[in-house]
């Protein structure tokens, strides 16, 4: 009887993945030379991908592994563990390429889509952001026009991961309309650059300091598609938009999941075994409250995960889940980054160096808390999203608002006594991001609630809570603190500390 991907269980395909991906990067090669050029040997990339890891982003109808969101966090996180710009590179296929093909495409071009990706080990991609349109995406200029049996689109895109190396891309456009306009929605269209009139013009490589595996680079597109290329949103284009984005931050715990769970093990690892006078590191106080707040880290992600299981397959609409989407994007990200940061202060020396993990982890997972949205918009954002209904109620006090507000009615009790203040009329953006960054990690507590709920184990979610509190307070001391100070642009006038020694 002939036996398909789905009918392997996943506790067997992601066991086999992680012996793969372990035979290939510590026996066959040496992950931390290969991490130090850019992409990756033919070879290496082939053995990944025989693994079909993929194939857990495809429908079971066109022979994937279903779609389900736990297994593709699964492979995010095994692929983290390993190599982040690995994991990158699945997320980008995952959630940027796949599930839109799967929700959005039209039926009659999924199956040879999907068929490449599962027999041909091709990739896909999103381009949205152009050079004078960074995060401010519904001004992008890049265009799309009706011709003959389909649609032309024109324009430059940037900073797309998988640049050049990409067999299938969604491009975002705007229309034009008949005065030379363009509309105010945004069309998306596939991109097959085996065909031709498709091929996407590599204008310049990128010389991006970290993520060494993934090319970025500056895209001329000038391509004609097909009618039946077009994406078909549900109500409007921007919708879909926010719909893709959402989804895609909600798949970033995937990726942290593995990284940060990688980080604490060599950290934990190297301080057992240094030994400083008559000790190992493991003895030593400020040691041990740097690996807890790795160790916080480790039980939000989780938390993060088995929320993202719950709320965010294909099945659902995700337009207007900005709060879970941004706070999952926002304080993972940073808790990537502060991971890295603290494995290389416990490591020393050896740390900062781009062969250990801790130091090229720095550098790879700091445009995390860039791209898809810096993560100081988003944090504005959230408190906008609170601030807005605090405003129509007519509340002041922010915890009396909280403790009746869905994403943070169970957590906000282990902050009362922080959360206990009113709220000003106008706050600067400075204040908003503040306040973003505590809201994002009240919310996040709630999904380590949920998780305590189910059986997570309780001195992880006691230390986490403990962890959370303190950073809280902390960073509310800054929120109260009155500080509207602006540039100096002219600085360099009697400035100079020569002419006073």
């Amino acid at each position: 009887m002939y036996m398909t991907l789905s009918d392997i269980s996943f506790s067997e395909f992601i066991k086999d993945f992680k012996q793969a991906l372990n035979h290939l990067f510590h026996e066959q090669e040496d992950i931390n030379l290969l991490s130090q050029e850019r992409g990756l040997p033919p070879s290496v990339l082939k053995g990944i991908m025989d693994m079909q890891p993929l194939s857990v982003a495809i429908p079971k109808e066109y022979g994937g592994r279903g779609s389900i969101v736990k297994e593709c966090l699964g492979v995010l996180s095994a692929a983290s563990y390993e190599s982040l710009p690995l994991s990158l590179t699945f997320g980008i296929n995952i959630a940027l390429f796949l599930e839109p093909i799967s929700k959005y495409a039209d039926e009659g071009v999924r199956k040879e889509i999907f068929d490449r990706f599962l027999e041909q080990q091709n990739m896909g991609g999103l381009m949205i952001t152009e050079p004078s349109y960074g995060s401010d995406a519904l001004n992008m200029k890049t265009l799309n026009r009706e011709i003959d049996g389909g649609y032309h689109i024109e324009g430059t895109k940037h900073w797309q991961g998988l640049t050049g190396m990409a067999d299938y891309w969604l491009i975002a456009s705007r229309k034009e309309l008949a005065n030379g306009d363009l509309g105010r929605d945004i069309d998306f269209f596939i991109c097959d650059t085996a065909q031709p009139k498709q091929q996407i013009v590599v204008e310049e490589y990128y010389d991006n300091p970290g993520l060494y595996m993934i090319p970025y680079g500056l895209n001329k597109v000038d391509v004609n598609v097909p009618a039946n290329y077009k994406l078909n949103p549900e109500s409007t284009g921007i919708k879909m938009m926010l719909d893709i984005l959402h989804r895609s931050r909600m798949q970033f715990p995937g990726m942290g999941m593995g990284f940060i769970t990688r980080m604490l093990d060599e950290a934990i690892t190297h301080c057992r075994e240094r030994i400083v006078g008559n000790c190992n590191l493991l003895g030593i106080d400020q040691v041990q409250f740097q690996l807890s707040r790795m160790q916080s880290a480790y039980t939000i992600c989780s938390a993060m995960c088995a929320r993202s299981c719950e709320i965010s397959g294909i099945e659902h609409n995700l337009a207007m889940e900005g709060l879970d989407a941004n706070a999952m994007k926002a304080v993972v990200t940073d808790l990537m980054q502060e991971s890295a940061q603290l494995l290389v202060q416990l490591s020393g020396s050896k740390g900062y160096r781009t062969s250990h993990i801790g130091g090229r982890g720095i550098m790879d997972s700091r445009p995390f808390q860039i791209f898809e949205g810096s993560n100081e918009m988003l944090y504005a954002q959230i408190a906008e999203m609170v601030t807005r209904p605090m405003k129509k109620q007519k509340l002041n006090n922010l915890f009396d608002f909280l403790k009746d507000f869905k994403a943070t009615a169970q957590s906000c009790e282990y902050f009362r006594k922080e959360l206990s203040f009113n709220i000003g009329e106008n706050l600067s953006q400075r204040k908003l991001v503040d306040l973003g960054r505590v809201l994002g990690r009240v919310i996040c507590i709630g999904y380590v609630l949920m998780l305590e709920e189910k059986g997570f184990r309780k001195d992880l979610v006691e230390n986490c809570i403990t962890t959370v509190r303190q950073e809280v307070a902390s960073i509310l001391t800054a929120f109260h603190f009155d500080n509207t100070v602006k540039v100096v642009e002219d600085y360099s006038d009697n400035s100079s500390w020569m002419a006073f020694a």
